[in-house]
């Protein structure tokens, strides 16, 4: 979510006429798009803040921008802790970039404008030009906020209540994407299986009917015209119906969420990924309960064994926290098992981080010590390793279909691109002569933990030819 709005970001700044560079060094403005879901995180963007004073000091006339969760969190603390920031805007705001630094080349003190909220689903915010690195691939954001109330997540304070943009416009958004040469959309929210709750205006009406037989074809079931909201399975299938989209991704899903029309399209719509993101956090209840994340260890596994039996080579990942207050051993026990049992492709494994604001943050008695977190982290690792090598080695001979991304960034001579189920592929080849958005049979002949090697067999398409239609997203 954060690269999308740094994207978004940038584009506006070139829709004012600037133009990227390479180095902050020659940098007339610089943003920083702040995280803030780990501590680590803070820390890290004030060591830059930091360094970037000496640079300003060197440069009269630069610009440092604060965006994103961590303005709107710390708002003028920032300010009070870097005078030398010129301007900062959350999370909300970024529509205004441009102008906000405008209005900072005539002011002695930081420019700080922070709202509270998005607009409401029914008023989306304007539409913003997209600048994108990679010609082949976009995200969509679909959904921004959460009404989720998970003991240790700071996003609802940063980011709000759920807001989901308008069934017609997401589609639009896709379409003119696959018009202009994309041929891979990743669609983003806080919780993206929990689209169009907030969505109260009645699609029983024959206008709003129209409308969506219009956009998506005939798609919909005879049930359908009784719902009173779009679902998340809805914009699935209309996405994956887009012409000229051959894959459709989504992240991050919450398992309390995951209903077996989701996993209906994700089997039946060959567009949509064979990859479910279903973020674990804790294989314990009593931790789960801590947590309020609405589901326990086994109806977790029901829903994921429900989606692997449904969904042809479905990869799974997660997102698993180590130390969370309270944890207890038999507690991490319980996460050993059902990480094992759930034998995932990859994941993303976090020690617990106190973010104030958050209800965990106060349970200072119930601190697991760092030592006791370290030692737990690296058992969960090698747990994690073990199952996600044998995934990688059971495709050992297999042909994956691979979206090329260009050259191996440690290893020129190789080329990297990613199957469907959402895998790195290395295999050498001629970056110069296999571009960015081709796609490529590999073979794979070797297996790591976190990514797969193989020999090209064909190159099976070339990146599509554009057509100039403008890319806009809400």
């Amino acid at each position: 979510m954060n690269e999308h709005d740094s994207v978004r970001i940038a584009s506006i700044l070139e829709a004012d006429g600037m133009v990227p560079t390479s180095t902050a060094e020659d940098a007339d403005v610089v943003v920083l798009n702040t995280c803030c879901i780990r501590e680590n995180a803070d820390n890290k963007f004030y060591g830059h803040l930091g360094a970037l004073k000496s640079v300003k000091d060197s440069r009269p006339g630069m610009q440092i921008a604060v965006a994103g969760c961590l303005a709107q969190k710390d708002k003028e603390a920032i300010a009070e802790r870097a005078p030398w920031v010129d301007a900062v805007w959350g999370t909300h705001n970024s529509t205004r970039a441009a102008e906000l630094l405008r209005q900072a080349l005539s002011s002695d003190v930081t420019v700080c404008e922070i709202v509270d909220g998005p607009a409401g689903a029914s008023e989306p915010p304007p539409a913003l030009p997209v600048r994108r690195d990679s010609p082949h691939s976009a995200w969509v954001t679909i959904q921004v906020g959460c009404d989720n109330n998970c003991a240790f997540c700071i996003v609802p304070s940063v980011r709000g209540a759920e807001s989901s943009k308008a069934f017609s416009s997401i589609v639009q958004e896709v379409r003119a994407l696959a018009a202009s040469g994309t041929v891979e959309v990743t669609l983003l929210g806080q919780n993206v299986n929990s689209y169009g709750r907030d969505i109260t205006t009645s699609l029983r009406s024959d206008v709003a009917w129209r409308e969506r037989t219009d956009l998506a074809g005939p798609l919909w079931a005879a049930g359908e015209r009784a719902r009173a909201r779009p679902l998340f399975a809805d914009l699935l299938r209309a996405v994956a119906s887009v012409q000229g989209i051959r894959r459709v991704r989504y992240t991050s899903p919450h398992p309390k969420d995951l209903r077996a029309d989701t996993i209906e399209v994700m089997a039946s719509e060959k567009a949509v990924c064979p990859h479910l993101h279903l973020p674990l956090q804790s294989g314990s209840d009593d931790v789960l309960a801590a947590m309020h994340r609405g589901y326990t260890a086994a109806r977790y596994l029901e829903k994921l064994t429900a989606a692997r039996a449904a969904v042809d080579g479905l990869a799974v990942t997660t997102d698993i926290i180590v130390g969370f207050p309270g944890e207890t051993d038999r507690d991490f026990d319980a996460t050993l098992e059902v990480v094992a049992e759930a034998s995932y492709d990859s994941a993303y494994t976090f020690i617990y981080s106190p973010r104030p604001g958050t209800e965990s943050a106060a349970w200072t008695d119930r601190f697991v010590p760092a030592d006791v977190v370290a030692e737990r982290f690296e058992r969960l690792r090698v747990v994690v390793e073990r199952s996600a090598l044998l995934k990688h080695q059971a495709r050992v001979g297999m042909i994956e279909e691979v979206l090329v991304e260009g050259p191996s960034k440690r290893r020129p001579e190789m080329v990297t691109g990613r199957s469907a189920q959402g895998k790195l592929v290395h295999f050498p080849a001629d970056p110069a002569s296999i571009p960015p958005g081709a796609w490529a049979d590999v073979r794979v002949v070797r297996a790591a933990p976190h990514y797969l090697e193989g020999e090209l067999v064909e190159v099976t398409g070339w990146p599509r030819r554009k057509v100039s239609i403008p890319v806009v997203a809400a």
